[in-house]
């Protein structure tokens, strides 16, 4: 079975809708044609006579055009149901349940009702039935006479307090003997007709209907008078019979008014001056409309009653020949409308039920509702909003869901690019995930241990037991007065190499992570920290030595020299030979010792650098003269490789010949004994950046691994002589120049072929 055979009794076809206007335009004939049976039974019995032949073979018409409708959607039903399409049970069902309950009351009443009017019309006319009318008639009449005489005595009592009222206040009591009597309208006239004041509906009127003279004379003559109004036009005929005013009286009035009671007291006021008017109140209230009702009803009850019992036997027959007709008609009227509404009931089930095999197929578009105000219409409209939510909610998810992978990228890329080292453990110390900032602080392949357990990495087994340590020492103390993380400082030392070559000073923080049994572990290499801190004992040092020790050489020297003076020529040639050799020996161990501590003081006592714009490239010209002799090619030559576009650099000239003595110095002690070696000076100038790079590069062995990370402190050298200052020099003045400065070993094909070191100055504006 097919989707579109399932959605087929879901569309609105022409011939549905030409069976639906059908059916209604049947359902309004049968209507009409009862309602002229009825009134043809009971007005004019010669007239249905005369056209009953006319009429019957209408409704038989009707009455096959009914069943040919039902036959049509009966086999449409079967074809249906044949065909195994979805809801044709429900529908057949749904026809035959409307069927039956339109057909079997229909037959229980028609016999019920043919019995009764067979057998039972002829009780209808007896002496008790027509006395118990003329009974009713007369009830109403006095029940009327009774509320009109009792609205008297109210409004004549209602005249008198109003006697009493001052002038002034008679318009504030008139809405209060209006809610008092239950009335509809008051108002108070005056003895030529003028209105005083009112209370009511009249108020609404330009010009509301003044009592007669003759009222006005009754009401003064006999205290109050009463009146029915509007009755002759409710009762047929408007005879008058239940009321006691005329017919021309209330023409005059207009047709169409209710049922009221008119009552008009004269006020009498004993305070009443000869020139002033007398008063009138006029009280008018509604009568019941249940009253009044009932009473038209008996009078013509009792109307009909007296022509029926004229001529009873026709009455018998045009009630059970409209009562034949209108069963018919019903019958067939109800099949009709049983399977049209069977469709229609049936019809929002096979919506829903398509929408429910698609959104179990996972198909969440937008599904079609009907627009009926009934429960099944709202289901439908229901069905589709649950839809249109779900499909609302996959699509927030999805959304929700690329914003936290978003999230988890961005995250990701702040972990990958922040230098700190960021490792998440759990409660075991096994590494759940890592930045490569660990790797590269801890210089361990940290990827490559994830799920393991930190100790396991090659050198941080003590640093993962003491960060173990601490995290179960913050556990432990976890209070609500302490801190949300722990600090710790660590010194890690690489396998192979000594404590104090290769160690790595870190600073580290750790926390828990919230709604996890997870640790964080966040860390910094703050061995430049200590490292510049070291630099800056290293100069106390220096000026401590400079003030310390070089004051003594000098005396040493000169008594070593006086004590030679004195003695030459008084010792035999074997003690003067020794003197001579000692005295030489501490001349030039004092004259080491003072070059030592000159270095010293001119490392604490570098000027500070007088910026001003200068040409590089002709300070690393003037410095190379110096490189260019026999002796100094004999070391190392060197090449100059100088960017003609390098524009002037903000600068101490004097302290960058110093920088670049150093580092060619160093760069030609490197390469000692080294065959083919040379040393290169290159300036390259960077427009984007604008800045311009000097670097020194060389050919030999490189710096030992250890010793890059604090090449720049003082007394860290490999060379066997000298005392590590040269670097710690350029350090400083690059420093006080705003210069960036780098080391690093050249690497070709996985071998070092030497050093460079590069420093990066600020082009001058």
């Amino acid at each position: 079975m097919s989707d579109a055979a399932n959605r087929a009794p879901l569309k609105s076809s022409p011939v549905f809708r030409w069976t639906v206007g059908v059916g209604a335009c049947i359902v309004v004939a049968l209507g009409v044609v009862l309602l002229f049976l009825l009134t043809l039974a009971t007005g004019n019995r010669e007239l249905y006579e005369r056209n009953y032949a006319l009429l019957f073979g209408l409704n038989v018409a009707v009455a096959l055009l009914l069943v040919a409708v039902i036959s049509w959607v009966a086999i449409r039903l079967a074809l249906r149901l044949r065909q195994g399409r979805f809801g044709s049970r429900l529908l057949v069902k749904l026809s035959a349940i409307f069927a039956l309950v339109g057909l079997l009351p229909g037959l229980m009443i028609y016999v019920v009702s043919y019995q009764f009017v067979s057998r039972s019309i002829e009780s209808w006319f007896d002496v008790q039935v027509e006395g118990a009318l003329a009974a009713g008639v007369n009830l109403g009449r006095v029940t009327l006479d009774t509320l009109t005489a009792d609205l008297g005595n109210k409004t004549r009592q209602a005249a008198a307090q109003l006697a009493e009222t001052p002038e002034p206040m008679v318009g504030l009591g008139m809405e209060r003997l209006r809610e008092q009597l239950s009335a509809t309208d008051v108002v108070l006239w005056s003895a030529s007709g003028q209105l005083i004041a009112s209370a009511g509906g009249s108020r609404f009127l330009l010009q509301p209907e003044r009592p007669s003279v003759q009222q006005l004379r009754s009401a003064r003559s006999q205290r109050v008078t009463t009146q029915i109004e509007g009755l002759d036009e409710l009762v047929p005929g408007g005879n008058g019979e239940l009321g006691n005013e005329p017919s021309a009286a209330a023409q005059a009035r207009g047709g169409g008014a209710a049922a009221r009671i008119k009552a008009i007291a004269a006020v009498n006021n004993p305070n009443l001056n000869v020139l002033e008017q007398s008063r009138y109140l006029q009280v008018t209230a509604v009568l019941p409309a249940g009253l009044v009702a009932n009473a038209i009803a008996v009078q013509e009850a009792n109307r009909q009653y007296q022509e029926r019992a004229l001529a009873r036997g026709g009455l018998r027959k045009m009630y059970i020949g409209t009562l034949t007709l209108s069963l018919f008609l019903a019958v067939f009227g109800a099949v009709l409308l049983a399977a049209v509404l069977g469709n229609q009931l049936a019809k929002p089930l096979l919506l829903l039920a398509e929408g429910v095999k698609q959104v179990a197929l996972g198909d969440l578009t937008p599904k079609a509702a009907l627009q009926g105000k009934d429960e099944l219409g709202g289901l439908t409209r229901s069905f589709a909003d649950m839809t249109q939510q779900l499909a609302d909610a996959r699509s927030a998810v999805q959304r929700s869901m690329s914003q936290v992978d978003a999230a988890r990228a961005n995250l990701q890329t702040i972990l990958d690019n922040l230098t700190a080292g960021v490792i998440v453990l759990d409660v075991g110390g096994f590494v759940q995930s890592s930045n490569p900032g660990a790797s590269r602080i801890l210089r361990a392949p940290l990827p490559h241990f994830h799920g393991k357990s930190l100790g396991d990495v090659p050198g941080l087994e003590t640093f993962a037991r003491d960060v173990l340590a601490q995290f179960a020492d913050y556990l432990g103390n976890n209070t609500p007065q302490a801190m949300a993380h722990w600090q710790q400082s660590f010194e890690l030392h690489a396998a192979g190499h000594g404590a104090s070559d290769n160690a790595i000073t870190l600073i580290a923080r750790g926390a828990k992570m919230p709604g996890t049994e997870e640790y964080l572990l966040v860390f910094d290499d703050i061995s430049d920290m200590v490292s510049a801190q070291r630099a800056r004992a290293w100069g106390e040092v220096a000026r401590r030595l400079a003030h310390e020790i070089k004051n003594p050489l000098t005396p040493i020297q000169l008594s070593a020299e006086r004590l030679e003076r004195r003695l030459s020529g008084k010792l035999s040639p074997t003690e003067q030979a020794l003197l001579t050799k000692s005295v030489k020996t501490i001349v030039d161990q004092v004259d080491a010792m003072k070059r030592l501590v000159n270095e010293f003081r001119d490392y604490a006592r570098l000027p500070a650098a007088d910026l001003v714009p200068v040409d590089l490239n002709a300070i690393v010209q003037d410095v190379l003269h110096l490189y260019h002799g026999d002796s100094a090619s004999a070391v190392a030559p060197v090449v100059a490789e100088l960017d003609p576009a390098a524009p002037p650099i903000l600068g101490d000239a004097q302290l960058l010949r110093q920088v670049i003595h150093n580092l060619l110095q160093n760069a030609q002690d490197a390469q000692d004994g080294i065959p083919n070696a040379r040393v290169t000076v290159r300036t390259e100038y960077a427009d984007s950046l604008r800045r311009v790079r000097f670097s020194v590069r060389d050919h030999g062995s490189g710096f030992p691994e250890h010793i890059l990370k604090r090449a720049f402190e003082p007394y860290v050298t490999t060379k066997l002589k000298g005392t590590g200052l040269g670097l710690a020099v350029v350090k400083k003045i690059a420093d006080e120049h705003g210069a960036r400065i780098d080391i690093s070993n050249r690497v070709v094909e996985g071998t070092v072929q030497g050093a460079q070191v590069s420093l990066s100055f600020a082009v001058a504006t």
